[in-house]
């Protein structure tokens, strides 16, 4: 994080917290970070700090958001805000009340490719959206303790489709129906968890969108997208480290696709701060709300009580 904010021209990192001291003494060494403290409550008080960047356990980001928004600075939080809608909720009256700005980090709103076929369906490109396709398979899966007490795959991971679903189709989820299972690792399952899954989503404008994930893709990080509508079909495709293909008698040769998210993320992550920080400094509207938080949380919870309960679920259940 603090290189993603140290490459923005407008902006500094001034101060960093970590309960774990070394840590934070570590990252100020390393990008000349002259406060350093256990507690980020001192990072709150300190007078040049203007925004913060929460990058902590999900169950303190809330309590981060109300503190942060209580001393009047602008937040960037990564998902989830929080795994309850009633705490999300809470910490989005605060920072409305404070009248400061909140964005929630899903960065994949700024992968240049995602932002183009955005772009494209607002321009009306494919006409009227009919169906959303969404591939987000991991190259492996977390420690099945990681799993316990994220939230679980739909919070964790699935968590990013359910705002690309969101965000690219234009229209809210209706109705959430997921088929789960443990096919990767059995400790997962021990820990509650599922790694392998497909999930059906209805939108309010008529399309209808489909997910799959897994935690274990051999070949590399799998990220793709497609939408089909009434004039045609905008897709996506993995990003390769390099992008040529050597066709001979023995077969096809190619790169398998980026295998670390930060690779294949990058530029994103880049470009989600830019956007932050451009926002917080000339006063702009921002892209990502809390609101667009709390909605994705709403997904997971859906998708959560689908698979449990092996039925449909409408998301006037959940909200």
């Amino acid at each position: 994080m603090a290189t993603l904010v140290q490459n923005v021209p407008q902006a500094d990192v001034v101060a960093v917290a970590d309960t774990n001291l070394k840590s934070a003494n570590e990252v100020a060494m390393a990008f000349g970070i002259t406060s350093v403290f256990s507690s980020y409550k001192d990072v709150l008080d300190h007078p040049d700090v203007e925004a913060v960047a929460i990058c902590s356990p999900t169950d303190t980001h809330a309590k981060y958001i109300v503190d942060s928004a209580i001393a009047g600075k602008h937040i960037f939080c990564e998902k989830p805000v929080d795994l309850s809608l009633e705490v999300i909720k809470g910490a989005i009256a605060a920072v409305e009340k404070s009248g400061v700005k909140l964005m929630v980090g899903f960065n994949r709103r700024f992968d240049p490719n995602f932002f183009k076929i955005k772009q494209l369906v607002l321009e009306g490109k494919i006409g009227d959206p009919h169906i959303l396709k969404i591939t987000s398979r991991d190259p492996a899966p977390p420690p099945a303790e990681y799993s316990a007490t994220s939230g679980g795959m739909f919070m964790d991971m699935t968590i990013h489709d359910f705002d690309m679903a969101r965000y690219i189709t234009g229209s809210e989820v209706t109705e959430v129906y997921t088929k789960a299972a443990v096919l990767v690792d059995p400790a997962i399952g021990k820990a509650g968890d599922v790694d392998t899954a497909v999930i059906t989503l209805s939108f309010a404008n008529g399309a209808i969108g489909v997910i799959d994930n897994s935690r274990k893709a051999v070949y590399g990080y799998d990220q793709r997208v497609e939408i089909f509508g009434s004039r045609g079909m905008i897709c996506a495709d993995n990003n390769f480290p390099e992008n040529h293909r050597y066709f001979a008698d023995d077969g096809v040769h190619g790169s398998l696709p980026l295998n670390f998210f930060m690779d294949r993320y990058l530029e994103a992550y880049a470009n989600e701060m830019k956007i932050f920080c451009d926002a917080v400094t000339n006063d702009k509207d921002l892209p990502v709300s809390g609101t667009d938080g709390l909605m994705s949380v709403a997904i997971a919870l859906a998708a959560k009580k689908s698979q449990k309960e092996n039925r449909p679920v409408k998301m006037n259940e959940i909200l």
